[in-house]
């Protein structure tokens, strides 16, 4: 008889999860080094997204630098709220909101594989075994309406995008939930930053119609959030 050669559970789970660990070990640095830099440095998003600023201001490179910024901020937890601002005060309402949905669904779609990667093999599809799995299954069935309420009433960007990528949710439904129901928020957020119309004095200069159409916008898409919520549970 042939003697089988096993590795032992805890060598067989470390031989698989290898390149899982490195990577994690290898994004938590990067996460930790920024944080660092920022206490170091006595910094905070408000202040860093000021030299942010400094880098985009009328100059041809901004919108790639604003893009690509955008694109991996997920990876050091940079909330998305202040680069859509700024993408609203630097390049205007249109540019602004065409910008901005480039970069945030490109971010998206980075930290959904980013989950997906790290959730691999713990949440298994038609699996019921347990409240997260069942959770899981229910997200699979209805992704589209899930997450586009998740989008509607604002919930973290970044969150969401993790959660539907571990869960391991259908990456057409969630990149079109997304895109459809980042819209109402993206224009609204973008809005808010072009109201800001330039600072004098130190002071904001604000633009009136420009910020009341943001907080009409803001209220529909919590509106609609309640509408598709509702079709969802008569569903």
């Amino acid at each position: 008889m042939k003697k089988e050669n096993k590795l032992p559970e805890n060598q067989s789970w470390m031989h698989r999860s290898g390149r899982k660990i490195a990577a994690l070990v290898f994004w938590m640095a990067v996460l930790v080094g920024y944080q660092v830099y920022v206490y170091k440095n006595g910094l905070t998003a408000v202040s860093v997204m000021n030299q942010l600023l400094g880098l985009m201001t009328d100059r041809f490179w901004g919108p790639l630098i604003y893009i690509l910024l955008y694109s991996i901020r997920p990876l050091i937890l940079f909330p998305s709220t202040f680069l859509t601002l700024a993408g609203g005060f630097l390049f205007g309402p249109v540019l602004g909101v065409l910008y901005t949905i480039v970069a945030s669904n490109t971010s998206a779609t980075i930290a959904f594989l980013v989950g997906k990667y790290f959730g691999q093999g713990i949440i298994k599809e038609g699996s019921s075994s347990n409240f997260i799995q069942r959770y899981a299954e229910r997200m699979r069935e209805n992704s589209f309406a899930t997450v586009i309420v998740m989008r509607f009433i604002f919930l973290p960007y970044d969150l969401v995008n993790y959660l539907a990528g571990f869960l391991r949710i259908r990456w057409r439904p969630f990149m079109l939930a997304t895109l459809l129901g980042s819209i109402p928020g993206t224009i609204a957020f973008i809005l808010a930053g072009a109201s800001f119309e330039r600072f004098e004095g130190g002071v904001p200069k604000l633009n009136p119609a420009t910020l009341a159409a943001s907080i009409i916008i803001f209220i529909g898409s919590l509106l609609l959030s309640r509408f598709f919520k509702k079709r969802e549970e008569i569903a």
